[in-house]
């Protein structure tokens, strides 16, 4: 008998990105969206790295389920989180201050 996969549910986040900041976190709410500042430099993907590593912190999950699909060469970006759902991402961006 064949197996199945079943694909796991992913949202997707609006990140607007402060790179070359003091230090590394999510600053809070961002219009549909959370603002990031990263200390990393906006050269060779170094930044974009850190902002995968600061929202799988922040979110709970490991890096692999953080991708960055859209914008990689600017400062707003679209985001995956693969194994959280919207409802989970809207109750994690409802408690964020701003």
């Amino acid at each position: 008998m064949k197996q199945v996969s079943v694909p796991e549910s992913s949202a997707t986040l609006n990140v607007k990105v402060v790179p070359g900041a003091k230090r590394d976190r999510v600053v809070g709410r961002y219009g549909d969206g959370v603002k990031v500042q990263v200390s990393a430099p906006p050269e060779d993907g170094k930044a974009n790295k850190a902002v995968v590593l600061v929202l799988a912190m922040a979110l709970g999950v490991k890096a692999g389920q953080v991708e960055i699909f859209r914008g990689h060469a600017q400062a707003r970006k679209a985001v995956r989180v693969v194994g959280m759902d919207d409802s989970g991402l809207k109750a994690w961006l409802d408690a964020l201050p701003g």
